[in-house]
């Protein structure tokens, strides 16, 4: 499936400085369920996931893309997007709550809609959909899964390597024996990153050596993390998710694998 979406090119700076020439400043209708960062900062979850301006309208046959809108959103700014891929065995993950600890003000994020077994299309709904409702920068979306959820992000990137500026799996295995790395110079310019825990299932931990040696071996960028603790949604592997994302944004030099990394 082919996307118009280009491939990064250029480099933004941080919310708040002056938009571009050219670039008109309007108001953004908030999406179907819309989860808002100022409202994440009150401790105010709960009500917030369902909120809705006047008059918007529902998906109809398929249940709604939920959206994080950062605090102190800025409409002339060119806001960096996480495609959030939950594990699907898991009925509790919470968009806003996640995002809350990644960063309230860094990016729009959105969690797909029911996928009817064709993620990679809700995918690209959910990206054309929230286009159209938040100003997002074409060169810096990125795909951030766990579980399963970040095997088929490790999958949809490979695919459609120009299409995304980097891709994370939290907990999620790349999978091997897919022939994934058809389009390897596009492959070898994607950044990716996987964070494991100590105690990760046995499914994830055991492919580890030989996903190391693949990228090695192909001169791709994979840095691999690993962390204390029982769960995946922590706060320390959530808060290096945005570093490490802010850092491939900003351009920080020191920070980005010229090949995979450990």
């Amino acid at each position: 499936m082919k996307r118009r979406l280009p491939s990064r090119r250029t480099r933004v700076g941080s919310p708040g400085q002056a938009s571009a020439p050219g670039v008109e400043a309007g108001a953004v209708p908030a999406p179907v369920d819309t989860v808002e960062g100022s409202r994440l900062a009150g401790g105010r979850v709960g009500a917030s996931r369902a909120a809705r301006a006047p008059g918007e309208v529902g998906l109809e046959g398929a249940a709604a893309e939920r959206v994080f809108i950062p605090t102190g959103y800025e409409p002339g700014y060119a806001y960096p997007l996480i495609v959030w891929l939950p594990d699907q065995r898991d009925g509790d993950f919470d968009l806003g709550r996640v995002m809350a600890k990644v960063s309230l003000r860094n990016h729009v994020a959105v969690e797909p809609g029911h996928d009817d077994g064709d993620r990679e299309g809700a995918v690209w709904r959910a990206i054309d959909r929230v286009r159209d409702r938040a100003r997002i920068h074409p060169g810096r979306i990125f795909l951030v899964g766990q579980g399963r959820g970040g095997t088929d992000a490790f999958r949809m990137a490979c695919r459609h390597a120009t299409a995304f500026a980097g891709v994370v799996s939290i907990g999620g295995a790349f999978p091997h024996g897919e022939g994934l790395f058809g389009r390897l110079d596009d492959i070898r310019r994607l950044p990716m990153l996987l964070c494991c825990r100590k105690q990760s299932p046995e499914e994830v931990v055991r492919p580890t050596d030989a996903t190391l040696r693949l990228f090695h071996s192909a001169g791709a960028m994979l840095a691999m993390r690993i962390y204390p603790g029982r769960k995946d949604y922590s706060k320390a592997i959530l808060a290096d998710v945005n570093r490490w994302l802010m850092d491939e944004i900003c351009g920080t030099p020191g920070n980005r694998p010229q090949a995979c990394s450990r």
